[in-house]
């Protein structure tokens, strides 16, 4: 008999051999004798060198495979009935991951989706030949869904008709719980004592038949989501927050499914533009930057990997006019970018002949000016700005969250930049409400927020 944590002491069993290698199946109790220590207590850093009570002695456990084996991915409608037989017996939360290509397709489609639920195993889908999920919706929506990181998934889960009704975010309750190592290996890390390999995060996952390998860091990604859930559910509560990540988490259930923003002029993003001087220069990157990304779409491939961002400045400084001059600039050397080189050519004759009237003009700004700029243009919502960035960092700190996360800054410059007329406590809730922060914040800073926002009167 020991007193030990039952995570840890299995840990240390499945390193000595004793029993299989695979994670415990359930997390010990949130309280009592046997619970983890960072449940129950104060909030740990997470920095496991600086918490090792934390980890289980000797180090945390490698976690180097599924505990009922890799599976193969779905691809077929008979193997997908097969998955929703088994998740619509299963029960408790659903785990869910998706794997896209990002860096390497135009798209931000999922190339392969991760389930895990208690009772049903893992399933991996591959969403190529199956594009439609809404079956799978249909018997797992009413479930709790938990992501690690859910904003970079759930657009395109949704593309696939996958949209939770309840959501649990490991990564944004970590944030919430004060965790500054927020990243899913080092939460499992320090709250599991288990090890993540993370080393086919940046795989292309666009490219088929997906080794075995990746299978498996796939299907370990959602292997131990639902204890990383209820530890940090756990440690939510004990700190009094659980209202505040279920405001959040409805809030990105909101965001997440929603069509992405257009954005205006995405060609002003272009990496070092502002090494581009004048409205020629600048129209010579507009125009490079769209024939670039048509050829990217057509081929569903990463614009960098048709054009890199630093060949289309170079070519918009010294807007070369033949394609040997051409050829010899940074970034024009593969072999693929010269066989377009009568396309990027024409881009840069198509700014050239541009009239006057028809070069780039400084967007119009939306909103506040760039913090910098404010104590030259208004120097008293310079002051205000100062003020409510103060209280900001304040009660973040007084409640260990990041300030980031207790309020948008982009909220903050624009109540300070043009607070309301009469500022009380009512409107300065409303302005917040409309810049879309949720009542848990507003709760917390509207008291000192309000003050910092009244002017002092002006010096006699």
């Amino acid at each position: 008999m020991t007193d030990e944590p039952p995570l840890r002491r299995r840990a240390a069993e499945s390193r000595t051999g004793d029993t299989p290698h695979h994670p415990p199946s359930a997390l010990p109790e949130p309280d009592g004798a046997g619970a983890h220590p960072t449940v129950g207590g104060p909030v740990p850093p997470t920095d496991a060198a600086a918490c090792p009570e934390d980890v289980p002695a000797g180090g945390p456990v490698p976690l180097t495979a599924p505990r009922e084996g890799t599976p193969q991915p779905v691809t077929t409608p008979e193997e997908l009935d097969e998955v929703l037989a088994r998740f619509a017996v299963g029960t408790g939360p659903v785990a869910l991951d998706a794997e896209r290509a990002s860096g390497y397709r135009y798209s931000q489609r999922a190339y392969l989706v991760q389930l895990r639920r208690a009772g049903a195993g893992t399933a991996l889908i591959d969403p190529l030949p199956l594009s439609d999920l809404t079956a799978l919706d249909e018997v797992i929506g009413e479930a709790e869904w938990v992501l690690h990181a859910a904003s970079q998934d759930l657009p395109c889960l949704a593309e696939l008709g996958l949209r939770p009704r309840r959501l649990f975010d490991t990564e944004l309750a970590a944030r919430l719980a004060g965790f500054e190592r927020v990243g899913l290996a080092a939460l499992t890390e320090q709250l599991l004592g288990f090890s993540l390999e993370k080393h086919h995060s940046a795989a292309d996952w666009s490219s088929r038949p997906l080794p075995e390998s990746w299978l498996t860091y796939a299907a370990l990604d959602v292997e131990l989501l639902v204890e990383l859930r209820d530890a940090l559910d756990a440690e939510l509560s004990r700190q009094g927050k659980s209202e505040w990540a279920a405001e959040e988490f409805a809030a990105a259930i909101r965001n997440g499914t929603r069509p992405p923003r257009v954005r205006a002029e995405p060609w002003r993003r272009t990496s070092g533009i502002h090494r581009v001087r004048g409205a020629r220069a600048q129209a010579r990157v507009r125009s490079l930057w769209y024939a670039r990304d048509q050829i990217a779409a057509r081929r569903d491939a990463a614009p960098g990997r048709v054009l890199p961002d630093s060949a289309i400045v170079a070519a918009a400084e010294l807007d070369p006019k033949d394609e040997k001059t051409l050829l010899t600039l940074p970034g024009f050397g593969g072999r693929s970018v010269r066989r377009l080189a009568r396309t990027w050519l024409a881009a840069l004759d198509d700014a050239r002949k541009l009239p006057d009237d028809a070069l780039p003009v400084a967007p119009a700004v939306e909103g506040p000016p760039p913090p910098h700029r404010w104590a030259e243009r208004d120097p008293v919502a310079a002051a205000r700005l100062a003020r409510c960035r103060e209280v900001v960092v304040q009660v973040a700190a007084a409640h260990t969250l990041p300030p980031e996360n207790l309020i948008a800054p982009d909220s903050v410059r624009r109540l300070a930049w043009v607070p309301p007329e009469d500022v009380t406590d009512g409107t300065v809730a409303e302005t917040l409400r409309g810049l879309g922060a949720r009542e848990w914040q507003i709760h917390l800073l509207l008291p000192a927020l309000t003050e910092a926002l009244t002017d002092p009167p002006p010096a006699p």
